[in-house]
């Protein structure tokens, strides 16, 4: 019969033969035919790599097919499983075995298997048993076979044996020459065709009858027979049985959650299901369990067979996954708490005690395996009261362990440690629920008083955590401390000459709202939004409202830079207030002097020189500007100003976090001391947890913390009135010479660094050096290499932008913070005679500099070193802003537009980045990006960039 293509003189055909060793297997064959379309004797045994040739008779099917035939051949087999080269002869009769035949086996049986449902009409054959591959057609039934087995039990033995039914009809199989040619998954091959059948059969259970009638089973071996293989067989097919009984029992199922105790780990909860007598953990593949229950002394066996409701069982799983739960191991059935995030899972005690109403209505009964140790299964809670005193709070707290009762204060040394289990009176274990350890540790750990809690006022905002347990009162007061426009208004200065905006009358009854509580706060607003116009406004309203015994002089803290600033504003607002500047080699050496003014204004420096000075004098106000500058608790500023007395005290910053939340810790400290505990515990409790893992329920709780004594307002929020500003990134090529010194640079710095170079404190400033020459190189070789010759694509594009724009009249500042940088710009501008004003750390008069840009009207460019001009400007005169290259601070930038984009401008404020493609600029900008993280959720809108850089990210930058 002739197959498939009649135009071509070959055909592909499977054959199925049997191998000596490897048992049945399946071959593709091309046959020549004759020329009436017959099958030759002229065949050849093909492969994925040698059909190529006959492709004309393959279609997709077949080449997929001969690729899964390729993988049970016995040369292939034999590669896999012994290295050396041996002919296959010699592997069969001298290596293999019977343990290699039944690992290997049930591999080829799958893809036996998987060729068998795929084959459909292809031309399949069996073999002749001298190899030729057409020697008989076969084909495939299309029904499936249905199996009966049969158990006859008599006085003296038991006979069992199967029957098969095909299309309605008892199929004769025995003594017919029938072989099971697959055994993992059962197919028979009986007169030319292939039978397979309707439930999961081992062949095995059929090979016996093949050349058998019946089994015979003695009475004297029957009972382990019966607990054995015939138990077996029950559960997984079907069984005809006389003289014994098989029962199906279906039990109204309830289900039942086990708590497996681990000594080693967590304790686990297990899944099963209750039927009647039986349990039966939940999943697995078996929806019948059958029980042999014998009866020796009536000579009766019974067998149970059990069907459980496997769609009510699914139903009854998938109610705890909707409940927070998730599969821990398939396998044992075993649950654990779902991760949604916090930063840590409850124990699955805890999980259940929380939920134990629910289950319970599901019709969940909860058991324990562990009878050594019990643990509490119900409710927990807890109660607390707060009693306000003079200058504390009292925290009084009742936990609720089941019907237990605890003080809350025996906790004390689990909170801290963080063990979550506690002894109960009567010897049970009650697990205290994890998020306590992170939403109540704080209340112990600044408690002034070990057998209960005692908590200062400074540490008011911890109690927002747990104010919803307080009295109305208690939680009206908690809500005045957030809630600014419940603040009381206090009426401007009478000698203020000007007016408040809203927002900064707001922070002025702040400043009040601290001193009537006797808190010191931080005002961390935005650069430009008017922090010192608020302050001024403050010491002037003390002028005219202290009483004759309380200190009247405050003390004002700046850097050298904003001393001129300082003077000028109070001079325009606050024209009343006598001010004294206290600094250069003439100062007062007597603190008797500061008596006789209102305001004293001195230096982070003066402050260092003059401690024993300043110290000896009692203050109304300190006061410290730009208060970052004391970041470093261990620097002198931070010493010296701890020494200063005074009855108030108040932070001004717009960048308070400027590389690490460490940096908060000593600006809280001098404003309230005490409100973040000791500088290692707050290292170890915040600064770790936040920076290093990420923690943002640390974070948290630190906001908790500070929020009451920091107000932060953005430009975004309260300075509507502001004229919209544009950004936009400039991106600049680099000229040809300018691009391959780069290039050269960068290699030597990324072999090094790929060498392991850069490890250690000396290697990481040697890494750091790196990277500051490829931003200089980024914007001008000239920076680094006095002798370059070459151009530099940046520097063109931004003399030919700002060209443009003083052409029209307008005026630019050029911020940098390289002085070199500057420096080319100055010589650029000389040579053109183009008028420029110049600022940068080493100006000796930054008044004279500023007033020569505002003042004149041809001098339309500002130079400006971003470190020594980045605060304290005023500078509304210039309507563009060019950011020659990027800070890895991005508020170091903001501050630098905020010397235009402020308070005063009325025109339209265009910024412009300039970033040199293809360069370490372009990945600063996208590393930028990814460190505003954790830090900026506390009051600042920037986090350390250059600390928080991972190894891989450097190599990034060196990429």
């Amino acid at each position: 019969m002739q197959h498939g293509k009649t135009s071509l003189s070959y055909r592909l055909v499977y054959s199925l033969g049997k191998h000596p060793y490897l048992g049945f297997l399946i071959e593709p064959h091309i046959v020549h035919l004759n020329q009436n379309g017959s099958y030759s004797l002229s065949y050849k045994r093909v492969f994925s790599n040698t059909v190529d040739e006959f492709a004309p008779a393959l279609d997709d099917l077949d080449y997929k097919l001969i690729k899964l035939l390729d993988e049970i051949e016995q040369t292939h087999i034999i590669k896999r499983f012994h290295k050396k080269a041996i002919r296959p002869v010699d592997y069969f009769t001298k290596v293999f075995d019977q343990n290699m035949y039944d690992y290997i086996r049930p591999k080829i049986e799958q893809r036996m298997l998987n060729f068998l449902q795929q084959v459909a009409d292809k031309p399949l054959f069996l073999m002749s048993k001298d190899g030729y591959p057409a020697e008989q057609e076969l084909q495939i039934a299309p029904t499936a076979t249905s199996v009966l087995f049969h158990f006859r039990r008599n006085e003296s033995e038991t006979r069992y044996f199967p029957t098969l039914k095909y299309e309605g009809h008892r199929m004769e199989f025995m003594f017919k020459d029938a072989e099971v040619i697959v055994n993992q998954q059962a197919w028979l091959l009986l007169e030319n065709t292939l039978y397979h059948f309707d439930e999961d059969l081992e062949g095995k259970k059929l090979t016996p009858f093949l050349n058998k009638r019946f089994i015979s089973i003695p009475r004297n071996t029957e009972k382990k027979y019966f607990e054995t293989f015939v138990t077996g067989l029950i559960e997984k097919h079907h069984v005809y049985a006389e003289g014994f009984e098989i029962l199906n029992y279906k039990e109204q199922a309830s289900p039942e959650l086990r708590i497996i105790y681990s000594p080693e780990g967590d304790a686990q909860l297990q899944l099963f299901f209750q039927y009647g007598a039986y349990s039966f953990p939940a999943g697995g593949n078996q929806t019948v369990t059958v029980r042999y229950v014998p009866d020796a002394e009536n000579d009766k066996h019974q067998f149970f067979r059990i069907k459980r409701a496997t769609s009510w069982e699914e139903k009854k799983e998938a109610s705890l996954l909707s409940l927070g739960l998730a599969k821990a191991d398939a396998l044992f059935s075993t649950f654990k708490p779902k991760d949604v995030g916090l930063g840590f899972n409850p124990s699955i005690i805890e999980w259940v005690n929380e939920h134990l109403s629910q289950l319970e209505e599901q019709g969940f009964h909860i058991t324990q395996s562990h009878k050594e140790k019990r643990f509490l299964i119900g409710k927990t809670s807890i109660s607390i009261e707060i009693a306000e005193q003079n200058d504390w709070f009292d925290v009084r707290a009742i936990v609720r362990f089941g019907p237990y009762e605890i003080p809350f204060t025996s906790l004390r040394q689990h909170i801290i440690n963080k063990q979550q289990e506690f002894a109960l009176p009567n010897g049970e274990i009650a697990i205290i629920p994890q998020e306590w350890f992170s939403q109540y540790e704080h209340l112990f750990q600044f408690s002034s008083k070990k057998d209960e809690i005692r908590i200062s006022r400074l540490h008011i905002g911890l109690l927002n955590d747990v104010s919803e347990h307080t009295e109305v009162a208690m939680q009206r007061k908690l809500n005045k401390l957030g809630e600014f426009d419940q603040i009381e208004d206090i009426d401007p200065p009478i000698k203020f000459k000007g007016s408040l905006r809203p927002y900064q009358k707001a922070g002025y009854n702040w400043f009040h709202f601290l001193q009537q509580y006797r808190f010191g706060g931080l005002l961390a607003d935005d650069m430009g939004l008017g922090k010192t116009v608020q302050t001024l406004a403050l010491l002037q309203h003390q002028k005219e409202t202290l009483g004759p015994q309380d200190p009247k002089t405050s003390l004002l803290i700046v850097p050298t830079s904003l001393i001129f600033n300082w003077q000028k504003e109070a001079e325009r607002f606050v024209p009343n207030l006598r001010v004294l500047l206290h600094t250069g080699g003439n100062r007062s050496k007597d603190s008797f002097a500061f008596s006789h003014f209102d305001l004293i204004i001195s230096t982070y420096g003066i402050a260092r020189i003059d401690e024993d000075l300043l110290s000896s004098f009692f203050f109304n106000y300190i006061i410290l500007d730009e208060s970052q500058n004391i970041k470093n608790p261990r620097s002198k500023s931070f010493s010296s100003i701890k020494q200063l007395k005074s009855k108030n005290k108040l932070a001004l910053s717009g960048t308070p976090i400027e590389n690490s939340v460490l940096d908060i810790w000593s600006q809280m400290h001098f404003a309230n001391p005490g409100l973040l505990g000791s500088f290692t515990y707050f290292q170890k409790e915040f600064v770790q947890a936040i920076e290093k893992k990420k923690d943002e329920e640390k974070a948290r709780r630190l906001q908790a913390i500070i929020k009451p004594f920091v107000l932060r307002r953005t430009k975004s929020q309260v300075a509507t009135e502001l004229p919209p500003k544009s950004e936009q990134i400039f991106y600049c090529s680099m000229s040809e010479e300018q691009s391959e010194y780069y290039e050269r640079v960068k290699s030597e710095y990324r072999n090094a660094l790929l060498d392991g170079a850069f490890s250690g404190k000396a290697s990481q400033i040697a890494l750091l050096q790196g990277l500051t020459k490829l931003r200089q190189l980024a914007n001008h070789p000239s920076m680094i290499d006095q002798g370059y010759e070459g151009g530099s694509g940046k520097f063109e594009a931004a003399i030919e932008l700002m060209e443009s724009i003083i052409e029209e009249g307008n005026k630019v500042l050029i911020f940098s913070q390289f002085v070199k940088h500057l420096q080319l710009f100055r010589e650029h501008f000389e040579k053109q005679k183009i008028r420029y004003a110049y600022l940068d750390g080493s100006t000796a008069d930054r008044n004279s500099a500023v007033k020569t840009f505002k003042e004149n009207d041809d001098v339309q460019v500002f130079l400006i070193s971003i470190k020594a001009g980045g605060v304290g400007l005023n500078l509304t005169e210039a309507d563009y802003v060019f950011i020659l290259d990027p800070w890895w601070n991005p508020a170091v930038e903001q501050q630098a537009i905020d010397r235009s984009h402020r308070i005063g401008q009325v025109k339209n404020v265009f910024i412009y980045k300039f970033i040199s493609k293809d360069s370490i600029e372009e990945k600063i900008l996208a590393l930028q990006g990814m460190k505003k993280t954790l830090a900026s959720s506390l009051i600042t809108t920037e986090e350390s960039f250059v600390k928080s850089l991972s190894k891989a990210d450097i190599s990034e930058l060196f990429s």
